[in-house]
């Protein structure tokens, strides 16, 4: 494989005309020069100068060899404006995991956020309700709970504490009160909502055990934004973290439950290899700008 500063140094000498003029432009000595130039002979087979008197004049193979490393230094000079690009986060790939509440919440003003501070950056943006045995995306936006293994690959930091609400019609007896201890909600009709039977339902069934009674659910649907529009109707109530509860329709409110208040904890991890890619810090900064209460 040829060797990339004697092929540098093969350039010089032939733009200088001179060993010495090189040596002293580059500061090396003549001799060193000439060693250099004398192993690149060897290393290709082919004599690259002809001595003419004092001096050297290159051969048609020299300047031929010389002329197409120009293709080799443009590479490396492109190389080295990648690796800056890369230092400074305007290049390469950045992947960023979410649940669906999180994600219609968050998420635009985090990737509008990218965009436009890093116009190269290519974003994976990922669906990860159901974490096990995927693959940990870059950034990743989850529910934490006791039990939840942490991958030890990445740091954890907490986002916010996101509360259950009661959603009910206006014209409940609930409505108008502040707040409404948990078991007050034992024998009512409630609306189910979760598909995926994941961390968030686990964390109000856990508070519902702890107020005493479980759930009696009387329709079951599989999302936030389904089950909502179905209290309007008078089937039941249904209990969604605030997160998820977005624009209500016309004739319902939510009320704060206690005693337990069953309240979610929002994190993000981020895996070391990106901790400090400018994009990664960047996308950690807006997540907490969006999430603060």
């Amino acid at each position: 494989m040829l060797d990339v500063a004697k092929l540098r140094l093969l350039r010089a000498v032939i733009a200088t005309g001179s060993i010495r003029s090189t040596a002293t432009s580059l500061g090396y000595t003549p001799s060193a020069v000439s060693q250099q130039l004398a192993a690149l002979q060897r290393d290709t087979g082919l004599r690259l100068f002809d001595r003419v008197g004092r001096g050297i004049q290159p051969t048609s193979a020299g300047r031929t060899l010389a002329g197409e490393a120009e293709h080799v230094f443009s590479a490396l000079s492109a190389l080295d404006g990648v690796v800056g690009d890369l230092r400074a986060g305007r290049v390469g790939s950045l992947s960023i995991g979410y649940f669906a509440s999180a994600g219609a919440t968050w998420l635009p003003p985090v990737v509008a956020a990218l965009q436009s501070e890093f116009p190269e950056l290519r974003l994976d943006l990922r669906m990860t309700e159901q974490r096990d045995g995927l693959e940990l995306p870059d950034i990743d936006l989850f529910v934490d709970a006791p039990g939840i293994e942490h991958a030890r690959h990445a740091d954890v930091h907490p986002i916010v504490d996101d509360p259950f609400l009661a959603v009910v019609q206006d014209t409940d007896p609930l409505a108008h009160r502040h707040e409404v201890p948990l078991a007050e909600l034992a024998e009512r009709r409630w609306v189910d909502n979760d598909l995926h039977r994941g961390t968030c339902r686990r964390v109000l069934l856990d508070a519902c055990a702890e107020a005493g009674f479980s759930p009696k659910f009387a329709v079951e649907t599989h999302d936030y934004q389904t089950a909502i529009p179905f209290v309007g109707t008078g089937i039941g109530i249904t209990v969604v973290p605030r997160l998820g509860i977005g624009d209500l329709p016309p004739g319902l409110t939510t009320v704060r439950l206690a005693a337990p208040e069953p309240v979610r904890h929002i994190a993000v991890s981020v895996k070391r290899t990106v901790a400090d890619h400018p994009a990664a810090v960047r996308a950690l900064e807006v997540l907490r700008a969006v999430a603060a209460p």
